[in-house]
């Protein structure tokens, strides 16, 4: 089956905007995830709680983020329940 100039255009733009979530290094896109970090191990600040990276006191803290993968943070499961992309309170 032959693709007309118009359809291969398009088939290549879907392509090109896909990749375009990746990084021009090859890394993947990344996202801010709250609650999956342990003690220690958050990427940055939370409100008044922690000043910045590796600061986090408990595990699991659900106004604290860490990076991750993007589109994988809703699947990663703690002992406090599931990842989030908002913070919450807990």
């Amino acid at each position: 089956m032959k693709l007309a100039p118009a359809a291969f255009a398009a088939s290549v733009a879907l392509g090109l905007a896909a990749g375009a979530a990746q990084a021009a290094d090859g890394k993947p896109a990344m996202e801010k995830c709250y609650g999956v970090a342990r003690a220690g191990q958050n990427d940055c600040a939370a409100g008044g709680v922690t000043s910045c990276a590796g600061t986090q006191k408990a595990d699991y803290q659900g106004n604290l983020w860490k990076m991750v993968k993007a589109g994988t943070c809703t699947t990663i499961s703690t002992p406090k329940g599931k990842g989030s992309l908002t913070p919450r309170t807990s």
